[in-house]
């Protein structure tokens, strides 16, 4: 199978090598030149623009930072509408707007081809090894020819329905992670000013019904330092944007959810759009006047499990 991949970014380039590793023939495109050469040096192709991928690529995976973007990859000029047809499957990885993923998938079928949207979720180690899980939303059809090159990008695949459904998912996911985090800003900062040893906070949170899958990666690489989980206060921003979108949409009356705006909205007047999403705590370190930082954490997260083959996750029916 011959698979294109537009978006070499900070995940994009993780799946983008899961691609590669696994002996799949991966043409890839990136405005970012140095991006680009990493992966020719590893055997890629160098795509010539998103119309030559579409066209000479079996499956072409789009990771874009914005629905804006994706779009504008998919319809511009060179674009993807200009190069598919049947026989080509177009996968969307990037986090969007369902709606608007809709109305390209639209387009693309209009071609004779088959989309696909699969964003994934599990933080951008598991992306590395290919043990991210992944949201494929389609008809059975599709996300049946999709499956093979889905379980190579992902350990757990879930389809969620139809074109739409996935985007959906992926902001819910994304706003509850970034709730968490925020919270956990908030319990690591009141445990520093009471006198805790964090480290020892740190252990009692995992431990007990407090713990999460953000506490078991984003608070290590709070307490070390480095605040770098490789994302970023404008893509937070985008996701819970997004999430309070589709509430306001069915008139659904939310409360933490537009607070959690203001503050992003906030870390970003304060540090800018790219800094570090976990660096959110620095309102409360420097509110406070205290560091919450302890020895004996990583600065970045590794996955230490081993790649496993992929396989589908089937919901639970009465």
């Amino acid at each position: 199978m011959r698979v294109g991949f537009i978006g070499l970014g900070n995940v994009g380039g993780k799946l983008a090598g899961s691609i590669l590793r696994n002996g799949y023939e991966l043409s890839v495109l990136d405005l970012n030149e140095d991006l680009m050469e990493a992966f020719l040096a590893r055997g890629a192709r160098r795509g010539e623009s998103p119309r030559q991928l579409a066209e000479s690529c079996d499956v072409v995976i789009t990771c874009l930072p914005s629905p804006a973007v994706c779009s504008c990859v998919v319809e511009g000029p060179d674009g993807i509408l200009e190069g598919i047809g049947p026989g080509r499957i177009w996968a969307e990885m990037s986090t969007t707007d369902s709606g608007e993923t809709r109305r390209l998938a639209d387009l693309v079928i209009s071609k004779g081809a088959e989309a696909i949207e699969c964003p994934v979720s599990g933080g951008c180690h598991r992306a590395a090894t290919g043990n991210i899980s992944i949201f494929a939303g389609c008809t059975r059809e599709t996300f049946e020819k999709a499956l093979p090159f889905l379980t190579v990008l992902g350990r757990r695949v879930l389809h969620t329905g139809g074109i739409g459904s996935a985007s959906v998912l992926k902001v819910v996911t994304n706003y509850l992670a970034t709730a968490n985090l925020v919270s956990l800003a908030e319990a690591l900062t009141t445990c520093k000013a009471a006198g805790m040893d964090l480290g020892t906070a740190y252990e009692a949170i995992r431990i007990s019904s407090g713990n999460s899958f953000v506490h078991e990666t984003e608070s290590q690489v709070i307490l070390n330092g480095s605040r770098d989980i490789s994302f970023t206060m404008d893509l937070v921003a985008k996701d819970i944007g997004l999430f309070q979108a589709i509430a306001e949409k069915h008139a659904v009356p939310l409360e933490l959810s537009p607070l959690l705006n203001r503050i992003f909205a906030d870390g970003i007047d304060r540090y800018g759009p790219r800094e570090l999403s976990p660096n959110i705590i620095r309102r409360l370190e420097e509110a406070t006047g205290l560091e919450v930082l302890a020895p004996g954490f990583p600065p970045e997260m590794i996955d230490d499990e081993p790649e496993e083959a992929g396989f589908e996750v089937v919901p639970k029916r009465l």
